[in-house]
């Protein structure tokens, strides 16, 4: 059992919900940091990088992330059931060279179906020696989690170092990139990243002030957006201030008339402000809504999450711009209509018809986003995965997994759209060519991926039968994600006939981490 005293407290997760990142320490021997790296450097260069393969070639990495440290700083972020994504890579940064694929600022390719500023996913960069800025580590630039776009010179960069087992827990959308290594030594570093089983229902972490303390070193303000994250995590709905309580009307004027202003921080600003008086504000939504199209993204995510804090005027606001606006517009939109919760569900339900895929898929995506508030969107959810459209089908499944009750709705449908993923796959006809996802061929089968990753979150709660039987059939999956969660899913359901099927898969997929080409038999 987890010692609470290693979870989060307020101030930490306040600093990852505005900067997105922490700094932790593993406080382990430094012979066990030293043993595994002396491994890797024999693996990386008589073998190879073993990628995805790394922690079964090089088992003492578990212990690296069983730590009390680690478990608490994960079960705070991403609830007490997080989960080891089959991806992990070692990085290694050579003296005078960037590591392969790093050296360029970017975020990783991402697993769901979109990106998400709920932290669903998380990764850690975890050091095995000690690192210096010489050393190059991997440089981070707060608080560009929700951007993306890339703030260039404008963000500021950070070069986390310290002792063997210091670690950077990571919202997953960080931007980051491999600084140059100057020293004469190798630098490693284990990327591992985690995913979140389900929508949390109350604070994870040692959790006391209601309120949320913004660091007082950010330098941008997205008080509308790091409340929404924050109440999310609580298991809370943020709600709108009440348009009953006094405002100051001058004030209110002032910030309005910010919005039309040529300073950026100034139109900023007054978005975030009027988003935090709700609905005493929701006469100036439609000004709100003509930031969403702001050339300077940080405007319009204010207007966004302040639209979705103004009530039911500023809910329907977006709604509109996520039916008639710009692509950009309309995932801009998209964000925002989540802050705006249960109010939000019954026009998303009716975008699910709309005639642009982009545009369906974008409201299933939001009502996964708003997990047990949309409940009753999950009959036309099912519907939905009946759609013409690929994209579409995919961001239905993934929130059916998110919303997962109720389950004797849920987890059929997703055991029915995994099998006929299945079968499209061994038709040849599984990989899609869309336009939306060009940066995830390293999916095979898409849709499949998400429903056994939604069969994970919810297939405790269905009918064992049905869910076993899909997910053996997705053990025979060409994709090595699809088998990898379905495998996790069947070790969690741990009937008999799971079992069964599992001893089975792992009797031909057992990995051997001494065997190697070096090796004599």
């Amino acid at each position: 059992m987890l010692d609470p005293n290693y979870l989060l407290t307020d101030e930490q997760m306040a600093e990852f919900i505005t900067k997105g990142y922490l700094v932790l320490r593993n406080d382990l021997p430094q012979e066990l940091h030293e043993n595994v790296m002396s491994i890797i450097y024999n693996v990386l260069h008589e073998e190879g990088n073993p990628g995805n393969n790394i922690l079964p070639r090089v088992p003492d990495i578990q212990q690296f992330f069983d730590t009390p440290v680690v478990r608490g700083a994960l079960t705070s972020v991403l609830g007490a059931d997080y989960y080891m994504h089959p991806h992990r890579h070692c990085h290694y940064n050579q003296p005078g060279n960037q590591s392969p694929g790093g050296g360029q600022w970017h975020k990783d390719g991402y697993w769901s179906s979109m990106r998400s500023h709920r932290p669903w996913w998380a990764m850690i960069f975890y050091y095995t020696q000690d690192v210096t800025e010489a050393l190059g580590p991997t440089a981070i630039m707060p608080g560009t989690q929700y951007y993306e776009k890339f703030l260039g010179d404008r963000g500021k960069t950070i070069l986390p170092t310290g002792k063997a087992g210091t670690m950077v827990l990571v919202h997953f959308d960080l931007w980051h990139k491999a600084s140059l290594n100057v020293s004469n030594l190798d630098r490693y570093m284990l990327k591992f990243q985690f995913v979140r089983m389900r929508a949390p229902e109350a604070p994870s972490w040692n959790h006391t002030a209601k309120e949320m303390i913004i660091p007082e070193d950010v330098s941008t303000l997205h008080r509308n957006l790091w409340r929404d994250v924050w109440d999310w995590l609580r298991g809370e709905e943020t709600a709108a201030a009440g348009s009953g309580e006094a405002v100051d009307e001058a004030l209110l004027r002032q910030w309005a008339a910010g919005l039309a202003s040529d300073d950026v921080s100034e139109r900023g600003r007054a978005a975030d402000e009027l988003g935090l008086l709700g609905e005493a504000a929701a006469g100036y939504a439609s000004a709100l809504g003509r930031l969403l199209g702001d050339p300077e993204e940080s405007v319009a995510l204010n207007a966004s999450y302040a639209l979705g804090h103004l009530g039911a005027i500023g809910v329907d606001e977006l709604l509109g711009h996520l039916a008639n606006g710009s692509n950009l517009v309309a995932l801009r939109a998209a964000y925002g209509l989540q802050g705006g919760g249960t109010k939000a569900v019954p026009g998303l339900i009716a975008a699910l018809g709309l005639a642009d895929e982009r545009r369906r898929a974008l409201a299933a995506f939001t009502l996964g986003m708003l997990g047990s508030s949309a409940k009753g969107s999950v009959p036309s959810l099912i519907a939905v995965l009946r759609d013409q459209s690929a994209w579409v089908r995919r961001n239905a499944v993934e929130a059916l997994g998110m919303i997962g009750q109720p389950a004797e709705s849920v987890v059929p449908a997703l055991a029915a759209a995994l099998a006929d993923s299945l079968r499209d796959e061994s038709a040849g006809a599984a990989r899609t060519n869309d336009s939306y996802v060009i940066n995830q061929e390293y999916i095979a089968n898409k849709i499949g991926y998400t429903a056994a990753l939604s069969l994970l979150r919810t297939g405790k709660d269905g009918d064992p039968e049905i869910v076993v039987d899909a997910l053996r059939q997705a053990l025979g999956s060409k994709d090595r994600y699809v088998r990898a969660y379905a495998s996790e899913a069947l070790t969690h359901l741990r009937t008999p006939e799971a079992i069964d099927v599992l001893i089975r898969f792992y009797r031909s997929s057992r990995w051997c981490p001494d065997t190697h080409k070096a090796s004599t038999f």
